[in-house]
């Protein structure tokens, strides 16, 4: 539909005149009747009933009119969610529980006037792919993959180095212990089903396996959080890995123990990742929110996959 001659005619039932309606929109008298006459071509109806008088809405016209309008809002809901200023700001995090979505909800309540769009995308290829071509304005995402480096346009700052806990249920060897050192987990089976290859998740514990000496064990059908809790709570050989700020409930008979990691202490390394041409206000909000708020990470102590120091240093050509 002809939106122009939607708004000429709305433009001319609030005018009360076409020459007001006109004066309105700066063009003819004529102009105005030409443009109505084609819309109640399109509609096969007649809008207005013509009197020496001037015009009076017909009774399809009246019927009409709130509809109009109605196409006259969503035009202008259509064009705002796309001007600079004014859409949403368009946000990927790869689950809706972790950590960085509640980094996430913090700058929301902070900054409640602004608009979020938050989308779920799979992996980091597929996230930063959707950041380079203005898909999205930013993702939360381990910065980066062994053999990988950032598109030019494309930057990254950290966000958040997650500290690791070994969840276990109350048989397992390691549930009353106060801590845990990664070098004491060697040759014990950590079940982690949602481990995916080709997922920069995967390629963290990956590393983290083969520099403890421990076993990552992937197989099995991924059935969700509660699933793998309730085989964890009935076990006294498997374990699994957990982020520290990461919500989790379970039943209380289930008895589960989180029990921290040290010496050193695996943490996860979360950046945030935005494309530096982009003009979206508030991606500068969120990146000054971020960075304000990110406490930066310990000279000793921790621990996290070669590649990730690499690029936290700005080293793209040992990524």
């Amino acid at each position: 539909m002809d939106l122009t001659a939607v708004r000429t005619f709305v433009t001319a039932v609030d005018a009360g005149q076409f020459q007001e309606a006109a004066a309105h929109l700066s063009i003819t008298p004529q102009a105005v009747s030409k443009r109505i006459a084609v819309l109640e071509k399109d509609l096969g109806v007649r809008l207005f009933s013509r009197t020496a008088r001037g015009a009076a809405l017909t009774i399809d016209g009246q019927a009409f009119l709130p509809h109009a309008r109605a196409l006259l809002q969503a035009e202008e809901r259509a064009a705002a969610s796309v001007r600079p200023g004014h859409r949403a700001l368009r946000v990927d995090v790869i689950g809706r529980r972790i950590s960085v979505a509640g980094l996430l909800r913090d700058f929301h309540r902070a900054h409640p006037e602004t608009q979020l769009d938050v989308v779920t995308l799979f992996d980091s290829d597929t996230a930063i792919a959707a950041v380079r071509s203005g898909t999205i304005d930013a993702t939360f995402r381990a910065v980066t993959m062994p053999g990988r480096q950032l598109p030019d346009g494309v930057e990254a700052t950290p966000v958040l180095d997650e500290p690791l806990l070994l969840l276990t249920g109350p048989a397992h060897e390691f549930a009353a212990a106060r801590v845990v050192a990664p070098a004491q987990l060697a040759g014990r089976r950590i079940w982690m089903p949602g481990n995916l290859p080709g997922t920069e998740w995967a390629a963290y514990y990956d590393e983290l396996a083969a520099t403890f000496g421990l076993t990552i064990d992937s197989i099995g059908p991924n059935f969700g959080i509660d699933p793998l809790l309730d085989t964890i709570a009935g076990s006294s050989t498997l374990a699994t890995f957990v982020s520290e700020q990461t919500p989790l409930v379970w039943p209380a008979g289930y008895d589960l123990r989180r029990v921290p990691l040290r010496d050193p202490t695996p943490v996860y390394p979360h950046s945030l990742i935005w494309r530096t041409d982009n003009p979206h206000p508030a991606l500068t909000a969120l990146r000054e929110h971020l960075t304000s708020a990110y406490p930066g990470r310990p000279d000793s102590g921790v621990w996290m996959p070669e590649w990730a120091q690499r690029a936290r240093a700005g080293t793209p050509a040992a990524l």
